[in-house]
């Protein structure tokens, strides 16, 4: 067994060479490493949020051929690429990554404006991610308060889907100023190994979100049985094609979710969640009970999902097949915390390059 798992780890790194490169656009990972490594999930996050905890990032320039930020004209310049990602302790260290991925890959860095969420202390926070990107002008902080929507949160099959954070994305449009037409929301267990720049371009049509859809999933799974049973509920799907998406990675045309009040949508569900239980998961569901069957689909490449593993205890996971423009740790196994058990997933190995987390290895 030590042979395959040094074999593991050596192919895992030639791996990670082919997928860390910016040229990554045709690669099919059709021989994905197949692994049963399980993983305990009984590791506790990293609470350490001293400056001194991450490296200092590089310094990303733009490439000659893109348009002008216009530094000057913040956050409502037209030229900018908007993407919101939350603050949290817990998952700082996956956030930092996040970021750091996507400036490597961007051939317009300082046209990527930075919108985070949190849901703590303001200043420390900041500070830090000043401190760790400190060439990083287009970035602003949001503060989202856990009151908000903390009486419409039911229990969960994971205590960390019950955070009001994972609720934040809900009120984006409420959140980011009014000129902001349009954002990229992106979950802190990923990493961007592709231009950020081709995700934004992405045609919504008359959609009001894109998201990658995954149709062969088993969709009633999402909700119980009393929810099936009753045309209450079901009704809502009735003349729709609803299909399974991960709301980690979405595409919103704010301008539409703020016409068509959408905020209050997805409250009313998890309202009737309250008093009916019809569903287990946390956020998740009642996205899908406003959208599904109505979301602009985009390539499978900007979600490479389910790399954390199941909910309840994580384990390792292969890359679907086809192309990778994103690599996702949803599920309840994280990078950061298998790597630092020295309890690793193959594919783990492929967000180590973006931790700029000092202690890590």
């Amino acid at each position: 067994m030590h042979w395959i798992t040094r074999f593991s780890a050596i192919f895992s790194a030639a791996l990670a060479m082919i997928l860390l490169s910016p040229s990554l656009q045709s690669f099919s990972p059709a021989a994905a490493i197949r692994s049963s490594h399980p993983y305990a999930d009984e590791f506790k996050p990293q609470q350490n949020s001293d400056h001194s905890s991450f490296r200092e990032s590089p310094l990303f320039r733009n490439a000659e051929q893109c348009r002008s930020s216009g530094e000057d004209s913040g956050v409502c310049n037209p030229n900018l690429v908007h993407v919101a990602i939350t603050l949290d302790i817990d998952y700082l260290r996956g956030s930092i990554a996040a970021v750091n991925s996507i400036l490597q890959h961007s051939m317009c860095p300082q046209s990527v404006f930075f919108h985070f969420l949190v849901s703590s202390e303001i200043q420390n926070l900041e500070s830090l991610i000043r401190s760790t990107f400190p060439k990083l002008t287009n970035l602003k902080i949001y503060y989202f308060a856990p009151e908000t929507v903390q009486s419409l949160i039911s229990s969960s099959v994971r205590q960390a889907l019950e955070q009001p954070l994972n609720y934040a994305r809900n009120y984006l449009a409420d959140l980011l100023e009014p000129c902001v037409k349009r954002v990229i929301y992106l979950d802190s267990d990923l990493v961007v190994v592709d231009d950020i720049f081709k995700l934004w371009k992405t045609g919504l049509g008359q959609r009001t979100i894109g998201a990658p859809e995954y149709c062969h999933a088993n969709f009633t799974k999402y909700f119980t049985g009393g929810f099936w049973s009753d045309k209450r509920f079901n009704g809502t799907f009735k003349g729709r094609n609803p299909c399974y998406f991960n709301t980690g990675v979405m595409v919103i045309d704010l301008k539409k979710w703020r016409r068509f009040r959408y905020t209050k949508r997805i409250e009313k569900w998890m309202e009737i969640q309250k008093m009916e239980r019809i569903y287990e998961l946390g956020s998740l569901p009642p996205f899908l009970l406003v959208f599904a069957g109505h979301v602009a689909p985009i390539s499978h490449r900007w979600n490479q999902h389910g790399l954390g593993g199941d909910n309840v205890r994580g384990s390792c996971r292969d890359l679907h097949s086809g192309p990778v423009s994103l690599l996702h740790w949803s599920g309840s196994g994280k990078p950061w915390l298998r790597l630092d058990s020295k309890l690793p997933c193959p594919l783990d190995t492929l967000w180590a390059p973006y931790d700029l987390y000092k202690h890590s290895h």
